[in-house]
């Protein structure tokens, strides 16, 4: 291990403070040999490798990039992490020019620059897939902008909605979610690296803006004290705004396997997104909405150790910090997941309009019924009292009549993915 001096170490020890780390840097093996070359780019920038050693180590980091692809180097319990593997590599196949590379970092700012690269590519990844759930959202209400169907309140029937309008709620949702993913990415997307453990390195001018321009970063954490202090808070960030995705996508699965019983039998779900029962054969199950509904419960979780675990230590790094990583990683691969899932499912989401038709009561038109006497001048409240005692007289009325009665954009019948499509492009440039 990279930090041996000759003690040995027991196998227990080894398994406890190692843990399943090897199995999440492999995911980010590949980010941690892009961090590296930009390093080792940076020290040939200020002498301490010649051009030619420089080049000799990008050669060699790409062949452990292909190595690693194919499944011919891995991240062992042994290695301890993929830092360990990748000087390893390096100074079995360069010798002592593999020695020099970790010149000038620690495994402190090292995992964070690989963790930084994997956490923005997976935003950028979800900003596209929560984009494509939000556009398949806005066709889904264009589809059906005059359907109309009963809207609730405490689970019961309220007022005349559409599914159109459904549909848009959450379009609308998602495109504020999208903007919480960018807040996220531009947090994340600062370079650690030239931190070090936390204090910086005496004597070396380690060129840390230029590094950082060279990985993409937009600029670099000035003051390498902020480096450790903002481990697990950064990834907050990250985390919260998958949870708002989750949130969304939590509401909108609960409502579709609602809507999907054969009680309200208002949705049709594709049956490719669904399973069977191992005892009933009439059964159709909506098990990619449930888990989908599921998931955000998961990604909370995972939210609560990062806003838990950092609280109340010293400054400085810990080795409470590490858990803070797989939280991460993991609440990312399970949101590309769900956010993928999601966009697939609703694309083959059909509204039953004979169904939501039959659904509408009279009761559900007493509000209109109020206010249309509002508008002969009769006050609110009189007409409120009015509609109450002669609900039952009514009808429901055809679906042209009752949504001219709507004026405002919003409101049924008067929906504008047109403003939500705006937004989604507005955002569109940061995970493009």
């Amino acid at each position: 291990m990279l930090w041996q001096k000759g003690t040995k170490v027991e196998d227990w020890v080894t398994r406890f403070t190692v843990g399943e780390d090897y199995r999440w840097d492999t995911y980010l093996l590949p980010y941690d040999i892009e961090a590296t070359e930009a390093h080792a780019w940076g020290l040939e920038q200020i002498g301490i490798l010649t051009q030619k050693e420089m080049k000799e180590i990008q050669k060699t980091l790409q062949d452990l990039r292909e190595a690693a692809e194919q499944g011919r180097v891995t991240v062992r319990p042994e290695d301890e992490d993929c830092h360990t593997v990748i000087e390893e590599f390096l100074t079995e196949h360069l010798g002592d020019v593999g020695k020099k590379i970790h010149t000038g970092r620690s495994r402190n700012d090292q995992v964070l620059a690989a963790l930084r690269l994997f956490l923005r590519s997976g935003l950028q990844h979800i900003g596209s897939e929560t984009a494509g759930l939000a556009e398949a959202s806005c066709s889904l209400g264009e589809r059906y902008a005059d359907a109309l169907m009963p809207g609730y309140t405490h689970y019961q029937r309220a007022m005349p909605t559409t599914a159109g309008l459904w549909a848009l709620g959450y379009a609308e949702l998602l495109a504020s979610d999208l903007e919480a993913l960018r807040s996220a990415y531009e947090q994340i997307n600062v370079s650690p690296l030239g931190s070090a453990a936390g204090y910086g390195v005496p004597y070396l001018d380690l060129p840390r803006v230029d590094v950082a321009e060279r990985l993409g970063f937009a600029g670099v954490q000035t003051h390498v004290t902020a480096v450790q202090l903002s481990r697990g808070k950064l990834e907050l960030h990250v985390v919260h705004a998958l949870v708002q995705v989750a949130a969304t996508i939590n509401r909108m699965a609960s409502d579709l396997v609602l809507f999907n019983s054969a009680e309200f039998g208002f949705v049709e779900l594709p049956p490719e997104f669904c399973t069977g029962s191992s005892i009933m054969p009439q059964k159709q199950n909506p098990d990619v909405f449930e888990l989908a509904r599921a998931y955000y419960h998961r990604l909370t979780s995972e939210m609560h150790l990062l806003m838990s675990l950092p609280a109340n230590l010293p400054s400085g790094y810990h080795r409470d910090l590490q858990l803070t990583k797989e939280a991460a990683m993991r609440s990312v691969l399970l949101a590309q997941d769900l956010v993928t899932a999601m966009r697939q499912g609703i694309s083959g989401v059909r509204f039953n309009t004979e169904r939501m038709r039959a659904a509408l009561s009279p009761d559900l038109f007493a509000t209109a019924h109020a206010l249309e006497q509002v508008k002969k001048g009769v006050p609110f409240r009189e007409a409120y009292r009015n509609s109450a005692k002669a609900v039952n007289g009514w009808q429901v009325p055809d679906a042209n009549e009752a949504l001219a009665a709507y004026t405002v954009n919003g409101f049924p019948g008067r929906q504008r993915p047109d403003l939500v499509r705006a937004r989604l492009e507005a955002s569109r440039a940061w995970f493009e």
